[in-house]
């Protein structure tokens, strides 16, 4: 009677092990699943060009320079500009006038082995006055705003030239995969100051482009604030 008793415990508690088992699977798998979800946040790593695959081709200086996964694979985007120079690839009419370009590149990386994907190229030519191409100072940045797992990249710059206070031509450039967005316009420039001592300014004005107008509002209000941020320039800036 007493081994039929021990029997039939060790039986009910071998049935109950194997009821909860499930559950505790279930419970494991869930982690795993909370797990993944974090791991889709973009993790953004700077680099510099030491941490470039080989096969990675650029122009210019870096300026900037990332790395991170997403939905579409392992990226590196970087942002390069030439400073003032000059490139015997362009005409020049003048002796002493100058070039400056910046690049903008974004690449996947497979193997080892890079792809790029997009380039954007800006620049100003033969100027014999006041030369810029160049970024926004921190406004290079890496996003994911509307949380579809594929990042959004940010660029923004100013180019000009100019002998006189007057705005410089600026541009927000973004890019979500293959598709790009595009805001142009001026920066905004105290030129002077009027007979009652106010202050009077030049500039400031933008247009969205047809993607920007159809796109996630999410986008267009970032590039707003974005613009609304940098398009004062004083005098001395």
């Amino acid at each position: 009677m007493k081994k039929l008793l021990q029997i039939s415990t060790i039986l009910y508690v071998t049935l109950i092990s194997c009821k909860q088992e499930p559950k505790q699977l279930l419970i494991h798998s869930e982690k795993e699943e909370s797990n993944e979800h974090k791991n889709e946040t973009l993790q953004i790593i700077e680099i510099d060009s030491s941490q470039f695959p080989k096969s990675l081709q650029y122009e210019g200086f870096v300026k900037n320079a990332v790395r991170w996964k997403d939905k579409s694979g392992d990226n590196i985007a970087i942002t390069t500009e030439t400073g003032i120079h000059r490139n015997e690839k362009f005409k020049h009419e003048y002796d002493e006038s100058g070039d400056a370009e910046l690049f903008g590149y974004h690449f996947l990386v497979k193997n080892n082995q890079v792809v790029q994907t997009w380039k954007v190229y800006d620049y100003i030519t033969d100027c014999p006055v006041d030369i810029g191409a160049s970024f926004v100072k921190n406004t290079f940045n890496v996003t994911d705003l509307d949380k579809n797992g594929i990042a959004e990249i940010w660029l923004m710059y100013k180019t000009v030239c100019h002998g006189d206070v007057s705005p410089s031509n600026m541009k927000i450039i973004m890019y979500e995969g293959k598709q790009k967005y595009a805001m142009r316009g001026e920066n905004k420039v105290q030129i002077g100051v009027d007979d009652n001592g106010k202050e009077t300014f030049e500039g400031g004005k933008y247009i969205f482009d047809t993607v920007f107008e159809k796109g996630p509002k999410v986008f267009k209000d970032y590039a707003l604030n974005l613009w609304n941020k940098n398009v004062f320039e004083k005098w001395g800036d």
